[in-house]
């Protein structure tokens, strides 16, 4: 399924949300590694409540259909693989895209999201143009496809650019509030919530990857990347891999996918 992904603004249903917790897959409760926040996908309220589609969809795959508790525990993204393998969570779900590199160290899932990298920069600013990004620095955040994007366009600029990198793509937005860096490369669902939540910043507009690959109903700002995230397993997990694939294809069988899109996304 493809969309042309926007932000709706609308909160999701709260989760549990642990620090520890059941470690690596023993009983009937499943942990999942988690970046946060990273709003939409998982964030928390300020209530304390964790939301997102991201949490949405593991309380629909994991509880609704598969009957397991579930319960998210926070971690770094730049070494949630490690973190998966040594058994601190039974498996991933951080808005991952799905890559060769990754596939290599973890399994995914079916893709569950489609999503693409793109750039936000301020209001003010005199870039209107991917061409403008030469020679000015950018931030990202760290060991995501934003980051790799980065590297990409610093190689096709012959090393004319300055790559910014940051533990959460909170500080990448500071930076730019901030100016320390000119644009933020990151996923344009994640670009566009701060967007929505700022007065003064804008996607940087153009054609690209989207457009280059046929996508229909692509995005109406330039896009680096289309990436499909995906859950991630460890190697010896083919049991639970395959229910939760089973599970997500129920949930696009039976509409429940296309409520929980619509509650964060439209279009």
């Amino acid at each position: 399924m493809q969309r042309r992904t926007y932000l709706k603004g609308a909160a999701g249903a709260a989760a549990t949300f642990t620090m520890a917790g059941c470690l690596g897959g023993g009983g009937d409760t499943i942990t999942i590694g988690s970046d946060i926040p990273y709003r939409p996908f998982e964030y928390r309220t300020t209530e304390n409540e964790l939301v997102g589609f991201d949490v949405d969809i593991a309380q629909a795959v994991f509880t609704d259909e598969l009957g397991y508790e579930h319960e998210f525990q926070e971690t770094s993204f730049d070494t949630i693989i490690g973190s998966l393998n040594n058994g601190n969570f039974r498996v991933i779900m951080s808005a991952m895209t799905i890559t060769e590199d990754r596939a290599e160290e973890i399994d995914f899932s079916d893709p569950y999201f489609t999503a693409y990298q793109t750039a936000i920069v301020l209001n003010s600013s005199d870039i209107s143009s991917k061409e403008d990004l030469r020679g000015v620095a950018v931030g990202v955040q760290k060991g995501t496809t934003g980051e790799s994007a980065a590297k990409s366009l610093k190689e096709e600029f012959d090393g004319d650019l300055t790559i910014q990198s940051y533990d959460q793509v909170t500080g990448a937005f500071d930076a730019l509030r901030n100016n320390q860096v000119s644009a933020v490369i990151n996923d344009n669902t994640v670009n566009a919530e701060f967007a929505e939540q700022s007065d003064n910043v804008r996607f940087l507009e153009g054609t690209g990857a989207a457009e280059e690959q046929g996508k229909e109903n692509a995005p109406p700002y330039l896009t680096f990347t289309v990436e499909e995230y995906g859950i991630g397993f460890r190697k010896d997990d083919d049991e639970l891999r395959e229910e939760v694939n089973g599970a997500l294809q129920t949930i696009r069988d039976n509409g429940t996918y296309d409520e929980i899109y619509s509650k964060y996304f439209s279009g």
